[in-house]
């Protein structure tokens, strides 16, 4: 009996072990009514099983409604304290005045890139560590309130986790709410997408990609979008094309063939509430 049971725990371990497993999660929920649209869209017709949501985002609460009424979707928070667009910001929640530009918005960059202006960056501002934790705590606390069922988190543009000051910060946060931050041990899925690709192009290159998946947990993170007129309104210098290139995202995420391709190779799309009980 034992050895029954020993050879079927061995034979599940290599069954696991050959198993592709692709996580696809859909970012910036809650920065514009197309990405929202899109984001869903992902999920209910596509590829992606977990989405990250911009609280202090202008369509924050659009985001909260679509969310709610598709409760099968799995939800983490992409903690902000960027924002990058040179037509539409945000805020931050709190009192911060070290997170905020002269206009009270949140700095465009993380760090000062040399194309842009001066002063246009996060950290060469020295924010103030209690400012950032006070900020991230406010965004967990407001995005649970609306969605509990909240299960992971990430840092937009990296900042959340630009220093290792402000990593210690988002860490603990995430401890405190029960948060897997990131996706650890995840490898990443690359070079399928970029702006300078056309729609066509990301979908053939997502299907070549994925056909060429190994055995293991891989990581999609992506940016879908609607190509309307709100979206290509958006923009920062070096990257003007926002609505056509995050519709191409769309487009491969919820594509036949790239459903087909994942479908042939055996690939089992989970979320991140899958990687938390390993």
């Amino acid at each position: 009996m034992k050895t029954a049971l020993l050879l079927l725990l061995v034979l599940a371990a290599q069954d696991k072990a050959a198993e592709i497993r692709l996580l696809v999660r859909a970012d910036d929920m809650g920065v514009a009514l197309g990405v929202n649209e899109a984001c869903i869209r992902s999920c209910k017709e596509g590829i992606a099983r977990s989405v990250e949501v911009i609280v202090p985002g202008p369509w924050f609460l659009d985001a909260v409604q679509r969310l709610q009424a598709n409760p099968e979707i799995d939800v983490g928070i992409h903690l902000c304290l960027t924002s990058e667009w040179e037509r539409v910001k945000w805020r931050p929640l709190t009192s911060s005045t070290s997170l905020a530009d002269k206009d009270g918005y949140f700095y465009p960059m993380t760090r000062q890139r040399k194309d842009f202006p001066p002063g246009t960056a996060l950290f060469d501002a020295n924010p103030k560590p209690e400012e950032i934790e006070r900020e991230l705590r406010a965004q967990i606390e407001t995005l649970k309130r609306h969605l509990p069922r909240l299960s992971h988190a990430s840092a937009h543009m990296g900042a959340a986790t630009g220093t290792p000051e402000a990593r210690a910060i988002t860490e603990k946060l995430c401890k405190e709410f029960g948060l897997r931050l990131e996706a650890k041990g995840a490898k990443g899925v690359r070079n399928w997408s970029g702006s300078q690709k056309t729609a066509e192009q990301k979908e053939a290159d997502l299907v070549s990609a994925i056909e060429k998946l190994e055995p293991g947990t891989w990581l999609i993170v992506e940016h879908p979008g609607v190509d309307t007129e709100e979206m290509r309104a958006m923009g920062h210098k070096g990257y003007e094309n926002v609505g056509a290139d995050r519709a191409g995202v769309t487009r491969a995420f919820t594509s036949d063939r790239v459903k087909a391709a994942i479908q042939a190779r055996g690939v089992k799309l989970i979320s991140h509430r899958d990687l938390e009980a390993e």
